[in-house]
Order: structure tokens, then C-alpha cells, then sequence
């Protein structure tokens, strides 16, 4: 194995997204896109967003698409090229977690305070 990856697997990789949630991105060729995660990947630190990072894949024939062809699909990213997105303000913010009284810990908006899952 390589040793990168093994420096990847031995970290603790907690994502602050989650598939479902809206997110912006913040650097690189898709600068200012917002879209939605479609897969987290921790073991990579990276997250797949629907509509950014898109690449052309050359798919051969096959049962589902007889045709093959160049077809356009998304690639992941990595996390830290992404932001959350607030849902009471609309704009950027980082994730902290907070404990509720019951006991459950849960993602918290920095910019509002506002509980995001």
C-alpha cells in the first residue's frame, strides 16, 4: 500500500458535510457553485457535488447503454474546498457541533446558530 494512503487511513476522517446538505464551493475552477452532496467519501476527505467538477468519461457499450459514447458525469472534490451553506441566511458558514439537553450532539451554523441536521 501506498504510504499516503496509509497516512489517510490513520487519521480521523469526520467530514463537517454530509450527503444531502447544500454546499458552495470556495476555491478552484468551480468557484461560487452551489450544489448538493451527492456521496461522502471520509476515507479520501473528499464529497461529491451534484452539477460541480464535471468530467467527460469515455464509456464503452455496454448492456445498459448498447451506444457507449462520451458521456458527462461529476467528480468528487475535496472538503476543503467547500463551505456549508446557512439555511437561515443563504451564505457561507463553518459547522460546530453543539450537545442538546437530551444528550444529542448535532451540527450548529456558526453565522446564525442555527441546527442544521
Amino acid at each position: 500500500m501506498p504510504r499516503v494512503k496509509k497516512v489517510l487511513e490513520s487519521h480521523n476522517n469526520k467530514l463537517h458535510v454530509k450527503k444531502e446538505d447544500t454546499v458552495m464551493v470556495i476555491s478552484g475552477k468551480d468557484k461560487g457553485k452551489k450544489g448538493r452532496v451527492i456521496a461522502a467519501y471520509p476515507r479520501e476527505n473528499r464529497v461529491l457535488v451534484e452539477g460541480v467538477n464535471m468530467i467527460k468519461k469515455h464509456q464503452k457499450p455496454n448492456q445498459q447503454n448498447p451506444q457507449g459514447g462520451i458521456i458527462e458525469k461529476e467528480a468528487p472534490i475535496h472538503v476543503s474546498n467547500v463551505m456549508h451553506i446557512d439555511p437561515k441566511s443563504g451564505k457561507v458558514t463553518r459547522v460546530g457541533y453543539k450537545v442538546l439537553d437530551n444528550g444529542k450532539k448535532v451540527r450548529v451554523a456558526k453565522r446564525s446558530g442555527e441546527i442544521i441536521d
